[in-house]
């Protein structure tokens, strides 16, 4: 296991990779003095459990830093928000961040980068083809506590984006893991899992593809906030556990789609 101020990188003994690179909410201390938001409102844009999520695969990727340091699923020139427009209209900054503090979060994004392409290199030779579980989550009750819920329609449960990866190659792996995530028995019922209907995936997984188009499928995975309550960041432990045991029921299928590529 590696750790650094920014990040764990676990390597295990399987082309299947977790990451959870929107899990972290340390800041530096500099950040920490600039920023105006406050702690809740900085947990509601993050990923919580996804680091805990992780654990189902042996290999982990698991960011400890807040996206409102770096954010590692932006291109570069994006990734530190400077702007509202650039944080979801939210005013994030009591003052804004000098060339110092950007440069200095943007070497923890280069690190992170060259960490992570240093990984899957040794796994695609060890293994030839890998897949990355990218989690997520998403709110739906962005109008406030006791506002109702974003429409079922266009806000499923569990939002699979694979916009940035070549579809028709990777199908075999992708299909698999859907339908394998569809049938699992889920309280009685079944998930309501959909494509690219809220998401499509971020740069995260548009790097991987354009570093290793033939030989890693990033899919891009965003649980809707439905295991917690987004507001109070209070999380249900059963609910949390469930989508754990959901995940780690794709693995066996998606593992035997990879090897008959």
């Amino acid at each position: 296991m590696a750790i650094s101020t920014h990040c764990m990188f676990h390597r295990g003994t399987s082309p299947i990779v977790a990451a959870a690179i929107h899990n972290g909410h340390d800041t530096r201390e500099d950040v920490a003095h600039h920023l105006a938001i406050d702690e809740q409102a900085q947990l509601r844009e993050e990923d919580p459990m996804t680091g805990e999520w992780s654990q189902v695969a042996k290999t982990q990727i698991v960011g400890l830093r807040s996206r409102f340091e770096v954010d590692l699923n932006r291109p570069r020139t994006k990734a530190v928000y400077v702007t509202p427009a650039e944080a979801w209209g939210m005013n994030i900054w009591r003052t804004p961040p000098d060339e110092h503090m950007i440069q200095e979060s943007l070497r923890e994004y280069d690190q992170f980068y060259t960490d992570v392409h240093q990984l899957l290199n040794e796994l695609v030779h060890e293994f030839g083809k890998v897949v990355v579980y990218d989690l997520h989550t998403y709110n739906h009750r962005r109008g406030g506590p006791f506002s109702p819920p974003a429409d079922l329609r266009s806000n499923p449960e569990v939002n699979v984006g694979t916009g940035t990866m070549d579809r028709r190659y990777w199908s075999p792996v992708v299909d698999r893991f859907v339908g394998d995530l569809k049938k699992f028995d889920f309280h009685g019922r079944h998930l309501d899992v959909r494509e690219n209907v809220k998401f499509q995936g971020g740069y995260f997984g548009e790097w991987i593809h354009t570093q290793f188009p033939k030989q890693v499928c990033s899919i891009a995975i965003e649980f809707k906030k439905v295991f917690m309550d987004e507001w109070t960041g209070e999380e249900n432990p059963r609910e949390v556990e469930s989508i754990y045991r959901a995940l780690r029921s794709t693995l066996p299928g998606v593992r035997r789609a990879l090897e008959e590529m």
